[in-house]
């Protein structure tokens, strides 16, 4: 009897041993998630203070605003470790057997920082270009760049491949900039207004090189001009056609542009002569593209690179948003120009108009969109689509130095959606 007692005693004490075992171990591993949590704060706080350090005209709240707007929530990797401890014993002279089992988890919490895009680049606090700067150069002679040479080989372009970093890039072709990559001649008064508007979305190799050639090139034209990124945040599908009315949307409460080049941020010009302005028919500017070996794929072809002063636009309603995906949009702006603006598109020469396309550091097109087809042939009217019909959610703007960042989310529409809004007849 007192040897049962005894044994019933020992599992008693085994127990509450295993169960004070597994409270401090589950304290000490608590203790170990605020460790890394403070770890990680520390090393966010560190990156906040180095970046500030390398750019200038911000102050640290700006600084900082900025890139918990870039960075993307922390993302916490568990990973469960289970001990179990079994204790067993069979009481003398019964048949009763008694098992006790403790189970002890651990969990670890790994916080990852994402890393922050365009690290390097400078930025300001505010697009510092006014009206009365404009007024100011009215008295100096308009720019006259000439395209009339008969050597043509002083309006080659060497295209540069090499990858830098942004501060080398500013300090190579930044000099004469403004705050969110605007250029104004100083010698004489440019004709136009120009916006280069660009979608984008996680390719910010390509938007390096773009950034180093298109700024010398633009500028040796004695353009007016202010370089916009509209970056698509989010996973819905891509929209290139929606990011350019934002572009335009949101370019025109900062400047009095009258002219929009719309380009693809993989396409570099390769001749001077093209030049970056809107005259009175929309322009085709990537007319010859090395992928394609500098062939025109088909007559109606209206993508890479586009041109419309403001009025056509306007006119025209701007690009369709109803494209998600590849593919459709560029063929359906053709269609409104054509169509509701009642002109033909203009192209520079086939050897004037020439680009060379990126096609290094992994980019793959997105996944083409299976209704394009369907809306693109509906006949829908364009009145129902456009400008007029742009939805995306405004996060932030930021005037780094060689461009204008844009940061929105596009709530994606659905097909069905989509087809009733533009009135599309179902198929019988």
């Amino acid at each position: 009897m007192c040897s049962n007692r005894r044994t019933i005693f020992l599992c008693v004490c085994s127990v509450v041993f295993f169960q004070a075992l597994y409270y401090i171990i589950t304290l000490q591993v608590k203790q170990s998630q605020v460790t890394i949590e403070e770890s990680s704060s520390s090393l966010l706080s560190t990156n906040i203070q180095n970046q500030s350090s390398d750019l200038r005209h911000a102050n640290n709240q700006s600084l900082q605003s900025n890139l918990s707007s870039l960075v993307s929530e922390k993302i916490n990797k568990t990973h469960e470790t289970t001990v179990s401890v079994n204790f067993t014993t069979k009481i003398p002279s019964s048949n009763v057997t008694l098992t006790v089992t403790t189970t002890i988890i651990t969990t670890t919490t790994t916080t990852v920082l994402l890393s922050i895009p365009f690290q390097n680049a400078s930025f300001y606090s505010s697009f510092n270009s006014t009206l009365a700067e404009l007024n100011a150069s009215n008295s100096l002679p308009l720019c006259n760049f000439s395209i009339s040479n008969n050597d043509s080989s002083i309006y080659k372009v060497i295209v540069n491949q090499t990858l830098y970093p942004y501060n080398t890039i500013e300090q190579q072709v930044g000099k004469h900039l403004h705050a969110g990559g605007h250029f104004v001649p100083t010698t004489c008064r440019s004709e136009q207004r120009v916006a280069l508007i660009v979608c984008y979305r996680k390719r910010e190799q390509h938007l390096k090189m773009f950034l180093d050639n298109i700024h010398p090139f633009l500028q040796k034209q004695n353009l007016d001009y202010t370089i916009f990124v509209v970056n698509q945040h989010g996973n819905e599908d891509f929209n290139r056609a929606a990011l350019f009315n934002v572009g335009y949307l949101e370019a025109m409460k900062l400047y009095p542009f009258d002219c929009f080049i719309f380009h693809d941020v993989d396409l570099l010009p390769e001749d001077l002569r093209n030049v970056y302005k809107c005259g009175d028919q929309p322009r085709h500017m990537s007319v010859a593209v090395d992928k394609f070996n500098y062939k025109l794929l088909y007559s109606t072809l209206f993508g890479g690179v586009t041109a419309f002063r403001l009025s056509d636009f306007i006119a025209a309603n701007g690009y369709p948003t109803v494209y998600w995906g590849w593919g459709g949009e560029d063929d359906d702006m053709y269609l409104r120009v054509v169509k509701k603006l009642k002109k033909s598109i203009t192209r520079y020469p086939i050897e004037i108009a020439r680009y060379k396309m990126i096609r290094t550091h992994d980019h793959t097109s997105g996944k083409a969109n299976p209704h394009r087809h369907t809306i693109l042939y509906s006949k829908y009217d364009y009145g129902l689509d456009g400008i007029n019909t742009t939805n995306y959610t405004f996060h932030h703007v930021t005037f780094y130095k060689l461009f204008t960042l844009i940061n929105v989310t596009l709530p994606q529409e659905p097909f069905e959606q989509i087809r009733t809004r533009l009135r599309i007849k179902k198929k019988k």
